[in-house]
């Protein structure tokens, strides 16, 4: 009867929304592709074994993406940064380059399942590049650090296919001649591209020219490639898999990372003890099989979200956010009272996902206590809210590939204008 009620209120929409049917999902307790939100940044849980998968299946696909390796110091500098906020959150893929990060998640009731870090993560896909053949190009690091790197890998691999490295001299982001960086990598069609200018300074790079270069994966790096030159040791493992390893860092360059660390693990407890008392539960969350109930034209979808968007009402709807970029994403948050740093994580991965699609999403009366979390984690101007649902298709019927720099409603000094920001970056002013 409800399907048929709402099919006699909509069918005088106009097109292209036509009369929807409700879908009801059962339970499913596969949670692979969950994300959770560490201080408004999506990090995946993915394992090492994943991240390569994953990274392989990019190059396959020979769209360009990026990858980027979020630690405590990239999230310390995007509560700050607008911009490299933004990056961090359109990675095609974020893993957890952190061990304090996994006992955040861990604060947050959702445990990533490993550290995935970029010391870990570049070896492991260069092993797999001289098994597959892949293309790799080194860029960045000092000169003699670069080619002291391509030299060993070359000795350790001799069918590695490296087709180029390059390391341009130290300038200011804005000042940086990108048309000759860009030619070079162009000219050498790599598979793999390994950007080693530091943080933010290579998210930011990267960012700016991943497209342009159509590099089926460009990821920054960090020190690895010192690393791969035996310029910098690693610690021992067993201070990597019990989290010592910056004290390993610190002991190595005191001076340059004393004051950094200290001020990251100051900002960053502050920060997650923060979210953790924002998103916190006393009671454990009831489990419906109808918690996620979504209503399905042929062009769009309406979710309706339960009372508490946790751990637990994400397993049950996984079915729901699987197909959810297939139409325009009508989000109904209005009936939600609690939402955990996984349900944050859901949003912003359905908002990538969408967007990805060439569809968008919509926030569709979201409450008081959404709107709460996603402004301290400083995200709500991501998102397009409505306060009603044909206000919302109306908006995407309007503008169907404008979907998220602006909200429909609400205050919107602070919104986040990427292409403005981005026109700033290039001319030096962020």
């Amino acid at each position: 009867m409800l399907a048929i009620e709402l099919t006699t209120r909509t069918e005088t929409l106009p097109h292209p929304f036509a009369a929807p049917s409700i879908e009801p999902f059962a339970e499913d307790k596969d949670s692979s592709g969950q994300v959770i939100a560490l201080l408004g940044i999506p990090i995946e849980h993915i394992t090492l074994a994943g991240a390569v998968k994953r990274i392989e299946e990019m190059i396959a696909s020979r769209r360009p993406h990026y990858v980027v390796t979020p630690n405590v110091d990239f999230l310390v500098q995007a509560r700050c940064d607008a911009v490299l906020r933004r990056i961090l959150i359109d990675a095609d893929l974020a893993v957890c380059d952190g061990t304090p990060l996994r006992w955040a998640s861990r604060l947050l009731e959702n445990a990533l399942p490993e550290r995935v870090a970029g010391a870990d993560l570049v070896p492991r896909l260069i092993q797999v590049a001289a098994e597959k053949n892949y293309r790799l190009f080194f860029l960045g690091a000092t000169p003699e650090a670069n080619a002291q790197a391509v030299a060993n890998l070359r000795a350790q691999f001799p069918d590695l296919n490296i087709v180029g490295h390059y390391s341009p001299p130290f300038r200011p982001l804005h000042q940086m001649d990108n048309e000759d960086i860009a030619a070079r990598i162009r000219a050498a069609q790599p598979d793999l591209l390994f950007v080693a200018f530091g943080c933010p300074k290579a998210e930011k790079w990267i960012a700016m020219n991943y497209q342009s270069l159509g590099v089926p994966v460009s990821i920054g790096v960090g020190a690895t490639i010192d690393f791969l030159a035996g310029r910098v040791k690693r610690a021992p493992v067993w201070m990597q898999r019990t989290g010592a390893e910056w004290l390993f860092r610190l002991c190595q360059e005191p001076r340059r990372l004393f004051r950094r660390y200290a001020a990251d693990l100051w900002h960053f407890s502050r920060a997650i003890t923060g979210q953790w008392w924002r998103t916190r539960s006393f009671r454990k969350a009831r489990r419906a099989p109808d918690a996620v109930q979504s209503l399905v034209a042929p062009t769009w979808q309406r979710i309706q979200l339960p009372e508490r968007l946790d751990v637990e009402a994400i397993r049950q709807g996984q079915r729901v956010w699987e197909r959810a970029a297939s139409r325009h994403c009508l989000l109904d948050l209005n009936d939600v009272r609690f939402i955990d740093s996984t349900g944050v994580g859901l949003l912003l991965n359905l908002r990538k996902k969408v967007r990805a699609a060439g569809k968008c999403l919509v926030l569709v009366a979201p409450s008081p206590i959404v709107r709460r979390i996603l402004n301290w984690m400083r995200i709500l101007d991501l998102f397009v809210t409505a306060e009603g649902a044909v206000e919302a298709r109306r908006a995407i019927e309007a503008e169907p590939h404008e979907p998220a720099d602006a909200s429909l409603t609400g205050d919107t000094r602070d919104k986040l204008c990427w292409s403005k920001l981005e026109s700033s970056l290039m001319e030096g002013a962020v």
